[in-house]
């Protein structure tokens, strides 16, 4: 697969995206930029597309009509609008909202009311089941430290409020399934014991173990259709672009 077409079919001008879209490009300029992810600038990345005439002919094949298109503005934008193409639709609990009573099995759909009536919808809801707000880990019940690490405060690192101790993102629970390990600590790989600390540390419950192979199967249903990425032909560098810095 060639990189012009795949970088024309996944570009668009910043000032067409919606807000939320500016705000992916944003991310994705700043991740470029954060010191413990890529550690590069404007500059050198502008510098580097540049040397590289693939690249030049790409960026002018995206954002027509531009006198210099090769720009930091354009390369967000464009990792934005691949981004965008990275969802997971159509999973069975898609179907069922949709109005597709036979989209789920008995036994997801068992685990569905148990997974709303042990309180789970408290911190899990919305669109991607859980992803909005943060809470305290260990609400009820405080896990472990080989599940919760003394040394992990959460959010407290970043806002040294007490409040904040041991404090996490809920996070969302779509293609949970897929996604092992668990926890902040990852030391937790299967998802049947996650649902059994999450619901003690979080709700003060001990699930009987139908309930929480119910929950597991209602989990897996909000596994979505993957999407098909095929690795582009990546142009080679040339003499003009700039080495990686030194960490």
């Amino acid at each position: 697969m060639k990189l012009v077409p795949l970088l024309t079919a996944t570009s668009l001008a910043l000032s067409a995206l919606p807000a939320m879209a500016q705000t992916a490009a944003i991310d994705s300029s700043a991740l470029v930029q954060a010191s413990v992810e890529m550690s590069n600038t404007p500059d050198e990345l502008v510098k580097t597309i540049a040397s590289m005439p693939e690249y030049v002919e790409a960026f002018q094949n995206a954002f027509p009509g531009e006198n210099d298109p090769v720009n930091f503005d354009n390369f967000a934008a464009a990792i934005e609008q691949f981004e965008a193409t990275l969802i997971t639709p159509n999973s069975p609990f898609d179907r069922f909202l949709a109005g597709d009573d036979s989209a789920m099995s008995e036994q997801q759909m068992r685990g569905l009311q148990a997974f709303m009536e042990t309180g789970c919808t408290a911190c899990h809801y919305g669109i991607n089941l859980g992803g909005q707000d943060y809470y305290p880990f260990g609400l009820v019940a405080k896990p472990g430290a080989e599940i919760l690490p003394a040394g992990d405060t959460g959010r407290f690192e970043v806002t040294n409020t007490v409040d904040d101790e041991y404090v996490f993102r809920a996070a969302p629970l779509r293609n949970v399934a897929l996604t092992a390990p668990y926890f902040h600590s990852g030391v937790v790989w299967d998802l049947r014991e996650a649902v059994q600390i999450m619901s003690s540390s979080q709700l003060g419950t001990e699930l009987n173990e139908a309930q929480v192979d119910d929950i597991v199967a209602f989990l897996g249903a909000v596994t979505g259709e993957q999407p098909l990425i095929e690795h582009p032909i990546l142009p080679v560098r040339t003499q003009e672009t700039p080495l990686p810095a030194p960490m």
